[in-house]
């Protein structure tokens, strides 16, 4: 059959910093995935969006695209309203654990469909296998019975969801166009919008730890992914939240998920409270059903009940040990004074390396691995306190993870103020 477009000349209409038509776009999508246009061809176009950008009417429609090049989901036949939330990745993130089952008890249903890890960000998926018995994969029947049951699913995305965006996905990997932000933006909201959520909060991360290191780019991604769910008809609103840092006190699958069980218990570090009650106020607003006390549910049981009969329902076992990696390591303070910095994107790369993360898709992971933290940014310290432990199966991981985190904390002056920054950095609606 001949085709309408040649991919040449949409090649050349963006490389000379022109604009797609709504036609061009959807061919090329369409033709992408279905394979009359080769991967170097894709690969020449992704280089010329990432240099030259794109229009919000190109983004979208561009999102558009890759939305009909699969299926959609509808949640329609639910009792109640929908709202997910997607993160950017960051270290020791585990705020989905805790904020899936905090805002179904507020009669939302969270359909959130999660990925792995990759590289120094943790997978939510990796987390949650940490647990004896827990299946990600459903059936889109089963989840959703699950979310009429439950209020709350955490899963994989069918393949069925996005398929262009998938093969575009592998293709930016290994093409140095991985940067490109209406790339980035419509991967995202493409999977997310075809989801078939009524409401989206994205949580899009700043600082070493974060894909995006600035704070101008981090709000132009987040813009521009608002845009996209409000072109789409989604209610979409994004926080702008500090990644300088690590996420609470431990990074690895098994470690956070301990975590996010004490922040249900009404316990948990201080900063993954406050992120998750942040996002629980924001999808409840979003879905209808502002100006609960989400704390409350946090401090009074409700959350703890949901995340049970949300893991259950999945084949898990709540009560279950999780696993404990079987070698430990340690760090210690090389003096006295205050914690002025800790590195995220070290302790990402330490825990990747320590077995909690993988290089290639096909890589296990180690449940136990991974560091937790026993100082943040402010805390006093004295010499040879413990800063933190690393955990592995194979000690031969230590040495590449200890050269990770040289450079990465900063011991200050004892009396220096190391100011506490809020986590919420902006709002974007």
């Amino acid at each position: 059959m001949s085709e309408p477009f040649d991919a040449v000349d949409v090649i050349i209409t963006k490389r000379d910093r022109h604009e797609l038509t709504d036609d061009q776009i959807h061919w090329v999508i369409d033709a992408y995935t279905r394979g009359a246009v080769a991967d170097e061809q894709m690969s020449a176009l992704a280089m010329a969006v990432l240099l030259n950008g794109m229009t919000r009417r190109e983004i979208s429609t561009w999102t558009a695209a890759m939305i009909s090049s699969g299926e959609r989901m509808d949640f329609s036949s639910l009792s109640r309203p929908t709202a997910d939330k997607h993160s950017t990745g960051g270290v020791g993130d585990k705020t989905t654990l805790p904020l899936a089952p905090l805002v179904a008890v507020f009669d939302v249903a969270v359909p959130q469909l999660s990925g792995r890890g990759l590289g120094h960000t943790g997978g939510t998926l990796d987390k949650l296998e940490s647990i004896p018995g827990w299946q990600a994969s459903l059936s889109n029947e089963a989840m959703i019975r699950q979310l009429e049951d439950v209020g709350a699913v955490i899963c994989a995305a069918g393949s069925g969801l996005a398929p262009a965006d998938k093969k575009l996905y592998s293709l930016r990997d290994v093409t140095g166009t991985v940067e490109a932000i209406p790339l980035i933006a419509s991967s995202i909201m493409s999977k997310k919008i075809a989801e078939g959520t009524g409401a989206l909060v994205l949580d899009v991360k700043v600082g070493t730890g974060a894909f995006m290191k600035n704070r101008d780019d981090a709000t132009e991604l987040a813009r521009t992914m608002v845009d996209l769910g409000t072109d789409a008809g989604v209610s979409t609103v994004a926080l702008l939240t500090d990644m300088s840092t690590p996420l609470g006190l431990t990074a690895g699958n098994a470690l956070e998920v301990r975590e996010s069980t004490e922040v249900l218990a009404g316990g948990g570090p201080a900063d993954v409270v406050e992120l998750t009650v942040r996002l629980a106020e924001e999808m409840l607003e979003q879905a209808g059903r502002g100006g609960q006390d989400v704390a409350a549910a946090l401090r009074d049981g409700r959350a703890m009940d949901a995340w049970r009969r949300m893991i259950t329902a999945q084949g898990g076992d709540p009560d279950a040990p999780l696993p404990v990696a079987r070698e430990t390591d340690q760090v210690l303070a090389g003096g006295s004074g205050v914690l002025s910095t800790l590195d995220a994107y070290a302790v990402g790369v330490a825990a990747w390396r320590l077995g909690a993360g993988r290089a290639r898709k096909e890589d296990k992971v180690q449940a136990g691995a991974g560091v937790e933290i026993h100082a943040k940014p402010g805390d006093a310290v004295e010499q040879g306190d413990l800063l933190l432990t690393l955990h592995t199966d194979t000690p031969e991981r230590f040495g590449r993870a200890q050269a990770a985190l040289e450079g990465a904390v900063t011991i200050a002056p004892e009396g220096t103020d190391v100011p506490r920054t809020s986590i919420v950095l902006d709002r974007i609606a």
